[in-house]
């Protein structure tokens, strides 16, 4: 008799867990569903923490990838990072889809932006990560071809509007289809600096970098 209620007890546990399971994918998938549709274009290191985050943002939903890597490629360098770990989810390979926790996200491979075709995809908003396309003039063809709105990852070469948040978000009007998110020392040192003027006022300043090397900014001994 005990053995018997111990069974369908763990029956029970298991059908629970599974509905529970499988509602909170159908709330997951429903939240989606009405979420900014988004789309990157690059690949590297910004581009791969951006879907990370994208991907597990209800409020974010990864549509497509554009990079010249393919599928398979694509998969290892996001699910592998020397730096930020192991990927927290599953990633798979469907062609040349990427099934990440589940969601299908596009991949498209060209160096041309006006080749990807955002539309087809339902991409409504950009990150422009490849570093290189950081004017208005050269990432109008992602406007053109469907996209509402580029984010710059990188420092704008023009005079696009630059956004740090915790310092001068609330400049945002929504009116400029092209917006940069300053580079990473910026993203760093503003909003200190922030307080600091805010509360006490600075007369001028001094401030050094901790940098890793990137293929612009090489250490004193690199070729």
């Amino acid at each position: 008799m005990f053995r018997t209620f111990c069974i369908l007890a763990l029956v029970a546990a298991q059908a629970q867990a599974f509905m529970a399971a499988k509602s909170a994918r159908a709330t997951r998938a429903t939240m989606k569903m009405e979420a900014v549709p988004c789309g990157i274009n690059g690949f590297g290191r910004i581009g791969r923490l951006v879907a990370r985050t994208m991907i597990k943002n209800p409020e974010t939903n990864l549509l497509c990838i554009n990079t010249g890597a393919a599928a398979n490629y694509m998969a290892y360098q996001m699910k592998y990072d020397s730096v930020h770990g192991r990927y927290d989810g599953t990633i798979e390979v469907d062609g040349d889809k990427l099934i990440i926790d589940g969601q299908t996200v596009e991949t498209t491979h060209t160096r041309v932006p006006s080749e990807i075709g955002w539309e087809k995809f339902g991409v409504d908003y950009l990150c422009e990560s490849t570093g290189v396309f950081l004017t208005g003039e050269s990432a109008q063809a992602h406007i053109d071809g469907g996209v509402k709105k580029v984010i710059f990852s990188a420092p704008a070469k023009d005079d696009s509007q630059t956004i740090v948040m915790g310092v001068n978000q609330e400049e945002y009007d929504g009116s400029e289809d092209f917006v940069s998110c300053a580079s990473c020392t910026t993203n760093g040192l503003a909003p200190l600096v922030k307080i600091i003027n805010d509360e006490f006022g600075i007369a001028e300043g001094l401030m050094t970098t901790v940098h890793a090397m990137t293929a612009t900014q090489m250490v004193v001994d690199g070729s």
